[in-house]
């Protein structure tokens, strides 16, 4: 397989299955961490190394690496792996999956950004979903018809303060979750609840269907739900680990234990919370989106431009949110008929946030 992302957690997860099952690793594509990737090549013996700059490149062991964009989509083109498993960070994740399906792989897909930028022009059938709440979703539809899809949210690592304190929120408050660790912007997203808007958007393209709703469920442990159409609802219950996703993507049927079972004594008991537009202001436009899923380019393109400032100190907390709703208001019109109008669209979204006050 080609492993995109593979010094990330899901690259990390991916390389242990490959390890347990004795798989060949054709391709590691990496950011900056070149120690770990050093390691992986060393351990995995990889035909193709790829990186993000020409800095990093020098620091590698691996003879002809390459670096950039176009070195990813020429290893896509060049290997005969039929499995890429896209776990790069950002939009550097979208003309990656475009390419793989260019070349008819199957895709195991952890990037958001390639399916709420181009979800319309990305074939969903070539697609696993490896992060837990589209997986769980899968496990559970399989080809089955259904009434309504659910995913939950942990509620961020603001979920527990009084509302009218939230807008006090610094940068050290906003990064400590309450569940797990995980990278900067996606713990920000998870306060803000960006990143629940971002999955309900790839729900709609991976399972055809604009009736998806999510809420919080603290413990975490509860992924996906499912309502059937005779009224009964059905829950994906595991632990939080990637590599029952990977395992499946790789493999279509997996028939032994990959995770421990979740012991439900031990849990003891769950605690679901809706997701208020009170405390997560982006929440009132879940159904915009749903309708009108182009705008996905806006909210990813604002929301990066916003969280770089809430980083920098220039705006608070609160303000994100504020920026992501101002701009879906000033850009509802937009239209997205082909991947050159997605980059365009981005730079206009761009151009207007370095314009705006929030």
């Amino acid at each position: 397989m080609v492993v995109l992302g593979s010094t990330g957690s899901i690259g990390v997860n991916t390389l242990e299955i490959a390890r347990r099952f004795n798989l060949k690793i054709e391709a590691l594509v990496a950011g900056n961490n070149y120690e770990l990737l050093n390691r992986q090549i060393r351990e995995f013996d990889p035909e193709y190394v790829v990186v993000k700059d020409k800095d990093t490149a020098d620091k590698v062991g691996f003879k002809g690496v390459k670096y950039g964009e176009e070195a990813i989509l020429e290893v896509i083109e060049k290997s005969k792996s039929e499995l890429v498993v896209n776990a790069l960070v950002g939009d550097a994740g979208l003309s990656p999956t475009l390419k793989a399906q260019e070349c008819g792989k199957k895709i195991a897909l952890a990037n958001k950004e390639s399916l709420v930028n181009a979800g319309k022009f990305i074939d969903s059938s070539k697609i696993i979903p490896i992060d837990s709440e589209h997986f769980g979703l899968w496990y559970l539809t399989r080809g089955k018809k259904f009434e309504k899809l659910y995913i939950t949210a942990s509620g961020g690592a603001l979920r527990d303060w009084d509302i009218e304190k939230i807008k006090n929120a610094s940068i050290a408050d906003v990064l400590k979750h309450p569940n797990w660790s995980m990278g900067v912007k996606i713990t920000i997203d998870s306060a803000t609840m960006v990143n629940k808007l971002f999955e309900i958007i790839e729900a709609k393209w991976l399972f055809d269907t604009d009736k998806i709703d999510a809420f919080i469920e603290t413990r975490s442990i509860i992924h996906a739900l499912v309502e059937w159409i005779d009224g009964s609802t059905t829950a994906h219950i595991s632990k939080t680990d990637m590599k029952l996703p990977i395992a499946f993507a790789i493999f279509s049927e997996v028939k032994e234990r990959i995770l421990e079972p979740v012991n439900l004594l031990e849990v003891g008991r769950l605690e679901f919370r809706e997701i208020s537009p009170e405390r997560y202001p982006v929440w009132e436009i879940k159904d915009t989106l749903l309708k009108k899923s182009e705008l996905g380019v806006v909210v990813n393109a604002v929301n990066e431009f916003a969280i770089g400032k809430f980083l920098k100190g220039e705006i608070g907390f609160l303000d994100i949110s504020r920026a992501i709703l101002k701009a879906v208001k000033e850009f509802e019109e937009i239209e997205i008929n082909c991947i050159e109008d997605i980059f365009e669209a981005k730079k206009e979204v761009r151009k207007w946030c370095e314009s705006n006050s929030f």
